[in-house]
């Protein structure tokens, strides 16, 4: 076990994304494109965008990933990302929500109502300075 870390240990992220199942997130996936250019071909790089609720993380290590699920068109799309994929630019957590369950595959069935996740408020050091006062 140790010399498989060993090896894994230069493909890990040396700060991994801090986000839990049940967040609004938005993933920068970096896209390259070959674009042609004055007769010769270029590789182009940019950053798109997939926004969503964290259903799911599974694994550990280089094989952890997530599964990020949006409602587009009135259809359900889902995307696993690896963690420590050099082709994930960022992940920005937009909402936090309150949730009672390691995997929301329940949010697959539901609609309107019964897909909704409560907000979850986390407190930082400066709302409890102001409570204080």
């Amino acid at each position: 076990m140790r010399k498989l870390s060993e090896v894994e240990a230069p493909y890990l992220r040396s700060e991994p994304p801090q986000f839990e199942v049940g967040d609004t997130v938005d993933v920068g996936v970096v896209i390259t494109e070959t674009v042609e250019k004055r007769g010769k071909l270029e590789e182009k790089e940019r950053v798109q965008v997939f926004g969503g609720v964290v259903i799911g993380r599974k694994g550990a290590g280089v094989s952890e990933s997530f599964t990020v699920r949006r409602i587009v068109a009135g259809e359900g799309v889902e995307r696993v990302f690896p963690v420590h994929s050099p082709k994930i630019a960022y992940v920005k957590v937009l909402r936090k929500a309150r949730v009672r369950r390691a995997k929301l595959y329940y949010l697959r069935d539901g609609a309107g109502k019964s897909a909704r996740l409560r907000e979850r408020i986390v407190a930082t050091a400066k709302s409890k300075q102001n409570k204080a006062d």
